[in-house]
């Protein structure tokens, strides 16, 4: 794992699987156990901002077509 926060969504969400992974298949002791968790934590927090932003993106390119339709 890497200790640079990924800049997208695809390598975040790659990331945090990795630490779900990690953390379902194996014996770690409770102080990395508990690093790997607030890493994952992190990084399913950034994936839900980074969705969030994507949808307000699209609802306003939804709105700008709409807009440009009425105007029609």
């Amino acid at each position: 794992m890497t200790k640079t926060t990924p800049t997208n969504y695809e390598a975040a969400f790659t990331a945090l699987q990795e630490i779900i992974t990690k953390l379902e298949n194996s014996e770690l002791p409770l102080e990395e156990a508990l690093k790997l968790y607030e890493k994952g934590k992190t990084l399913s927090d950034q994936c839900a901002r980074l969705l969030e932003n994507a949808q307000l993106r699209i609802d306003a390119l939804a709105q700008n077509k709409d807009d440009r339709e009425d105007a029609l």
